[in-house]
């Protein structure tokens, strides 16, 4: 269980949830929504103990387990099995028994039967936590996340974003915690791996917490919904399912609306009273206290909801190019052993819509960072064409620098720029007063992609390669997303498992990875989008 007393949250001066107190017990099936910015994964770090609220208290009864948005966290080496395991600590004793098995290969007597002991003593503790059964646990659950055997065996670094993704989630299933913490969980899953998460959350048994933009799974796993509202920093708690919280949030709204004309109407009467007696110096006391009794009327009731902003995003007027601004001829790439693709061609024409697709490590992101050059391919070449201007995101945001507020990064994206432009464009994508201040490793993955957008429109740049832009985005920023990607002039190559991002680009081209086969855009190709 998981239980908040008068928790306020800040970022920096600026309040994001005043005074809330609440509880998540086992059953309970949370979904904490809000626009994006509003607070939800600082609350669910706060939650997580891997934050400090700004007042308040926040008590847990039993184990939690946390997936953050950002997942790019373990030893690199480690293998993707062991990552999962070590959810229970299995991975330190697989370690352990896989090192006794080359000390009992040891020559040395001794040494070799020392390797016997420790093998007999780990395997007694492994059979003692479930051991080998968790392992075929781990790997079951692996697999319903569209995870292969051969993933398993290889290290986290060769693994894709959405691979490492799929991994932690199935680390935090396979951990057994009394309460789960899940902040955008569906990121990366093909549409069966999403059918089998709704029905696996709607049957477990625990507390659960989680943060989504997949209304689907809301309404189907949800008995409970948090809404955090950005305008007002307040916690709105129903003990409803999805779809009838959305019907009691309109009724909210409608009875704040009634309320605050009300209010409206007799401040106004209580006012031209009050104007009206302040003439007899008689009744000027009298006069104050109706002035007293109409300014409370109106602090008394909510203001109208102001409608959620978004981000206003138009790509950039792409910089004059040749024919064929960006080709790759005869692209490989391994990792180790494991092969990701070899022999792929591609040509971008000016203006071309690219798709690229292919199932969860089939090279998809790598193929964006060779073409954008953060990688080097083992074999082929990456050839720009005259004038090219090359815009890259990346589904992680590695372009952005942690380490730098977000004001920062924007000036490094544009140095030429004044600061009154850099701050306009901010603005646009949501980041005003002291957010610009914000240092971007505290941004949630929703800012996160806000800002990455924002460099691009001051990139100039004629060929757009982008990975997953729609992912953490509410409803409104991604509709801005594909209006942009639809209207933009210059090129786009395009990896994702949106289907309206698809269906907005209007693609004419198609890559199929990993064999590389490059094509005329299909409808029929249109179901394999979500399936990617």
């Amino acid at each position: 269980m998981i239980s908040a007393r008068d928790v306020e949250l800040r970022a920096g001066a600026r309040l994001l949830l005043d005074s809330a107190t609440f509880q998540v017990a086992a059953g309970d099936k949370v979904g904490l929504v809000g626009r994006n910015g509003a607070g939800k994964t600082t609350l669910a770090r706060v939650l997580a103990g891997e934050g400090q609220p700004a007042a308040g208290q926040v008590a847990t009864g039993g184990s939690v387990g946390y997936l953050p948005q950002d997942t790019m966290v373990g030893d690199l080496e480690a293998l993707a099995l062991d990552r999962i395991l070590s959810a229970r600590g299995l991975d330190s004793l697989l370690a352990g028994l896989r090192e006794a098995e080359m000390q009992m290969a040891d020559p040395n007597p001794a040494r070799r039967d020392a390797g016997v002991r420790r093998y007999g003593h780990l395997e007694e503790r492994l059979t003692v936590l479930g051991g080998y059964a968790a392992e075929s646990e781990a790997a079951s659950l692996a697999a319903s996340l569209g995870l292969p055997q051969k993933v398993l065996k290889q290290p986290l670094r060769t693994l894709s974003g959405g691979q490492r993704r799929r991994i932690e989630l199935a680390r935090i299933l396979f951990g057994g915690s009394d309460t789960l913490l899940l902040d955008e969980p569906t990121n990366h899953l093909d549409a069966d791996s999403v059918s089998w998460l709704r029905d696996h959350l709607r049957a477990f048994r625990g507390g659960l917490v989680v943060i989504s933009h997949d209304t689907s799974l809301l309404d189907v796993v949800v008995n409970r919904v948090f809404h955090l509202d950005a305008d007002r920093s307040v916690l709105d708690i129903y003990n409803l399912g999805w779809q009838a919280y959305l019907d009691q949030r309109e009724t909210d709204a409608r009875r704040r609306r009634r309320e605050r004309l009300n209010a409206e109407r007799q401040a106004v009467a209580l006012q031209s009273q009050a104007d009206k007696m302040r003439a007899k110096a008689t009744k000027a006391k009298a006069a104050q206290n109706m002035q007293k009794r109409a300014e409370r009327l109106l602090a008394g009731v909510s203001a109208d909801r102001a409608a959620e902003r978004v981000a206003k995003l138009r790509f950039p007027v792409p910089a004059h190019c040749g024919k064929t601004p960006l080709s790759a001829q005869r692209l490989s790439k391994s990792y180790g052993s494991l092969e990701v693709f070899t022999d792929v061609d591609v040509a971008v024409d000016r203006g071309a819509r690219v798709v690229v697709l292919g199932l969860n490590g089939a090279g998809k992101t790598t193929l964006l960072r060779l073409l954008a050059g953060v990688e080097d391919p083992d074999t082929g070449e990456v050839l720009g064409g005259h004038g090219l201007r090359l815009g890259y995101y990346a589904q992680e945001h590695e372009t952005l620098d942690n380490s730098r507020t977000v004001l920062e990064n924007m000036r490094s994206a544009a140095p030429d720029m004044a600061e009154s432009e850099h701050r306009k464009i901010l603005g646009s994508f949501l980041f005003s007063g002291d957010d610009v201040a914000k240092p971007t490793g505290v941004l949630s993955g929703g800012e996160k992609t806000r800002l990455a957008l924002a460099l691009l429109v001051v990139s100039g740049a004629n060929v757009l390669l982008l990975d997953e832009p729609t992912n953490n985005l509410d409803p409104g920023s991604r509709a801005e997303i594909l209006a942009a990607l639809h209207n933009y002039q210059g090129a786009i190559v395009l990896v994702t498992h949106d289907e309206g991002a698809v269906d907005a680009l209007q693609p004419e081209r198609v890559v199929l990875l990993p064999d590389g086969v490059e094509d005329a855009w299909s409808e029929e190709l249109a179901d394999l989008v979500a399936l990617a």
